[in-house]
């Protein structure tokens, strides 16, 4: 069973990801900010991590960076409402496996994930 970590800071989307990924089988544990999300990480292995780009305490590029140090073989999926090709493609070159807008339906957000799941065999970045 993948586990897979939501770090956003709005309770509403947390709550849609856990609905929708839940009802496919997922185990998704939630985080509320980057830091409670580098907590989770440090003592747990996720195999992908939903990540906001703009949280108050730390931003979804500071903690893509630190999963990447630390964490290499997760995956993340960059979540945003302040979507530009500029922050796509800079989440993108820092490692981040795929990107998508809110609001999402749950249909993309399972999309972006299973591709992750079924692609998880190549070579690590």
């Amino acid at each position: 069973m993948k586990k897979i970590l939501v770090i956003d800071d709005e309770a509403i989307v947390r709550t849609s990801c856990e609905r929708a990924l839940g009802l496919e089988g997922y185990q998704v544990k939630l985080a509320a900010s980057g830091r409670e999300g580098i907590e989770f990480l440090e003592n747990e292995t996720f195999g992908i991590v939903l990540l906001d780009l703009k949280m108050p305490d730390m931003d979804g590029i500071e903690v893509l960076n630190r999963i990447n140090e630390k964490w290499p073989a997760t995956k993340v999926i960059m979540i945003t409402g302040y979507s530009t090709v500029e922050t796509a493609v800079q989440a993108l070159r820092l490692g981040a496996y795929n990107f998508i807008e809110k609001p999402f339906t749950p249909d993309t957000l399972l999309a972006a994930v299973r591709e992750v799941t079924e692609n998880s065999g190549g070579p690590q970045k």
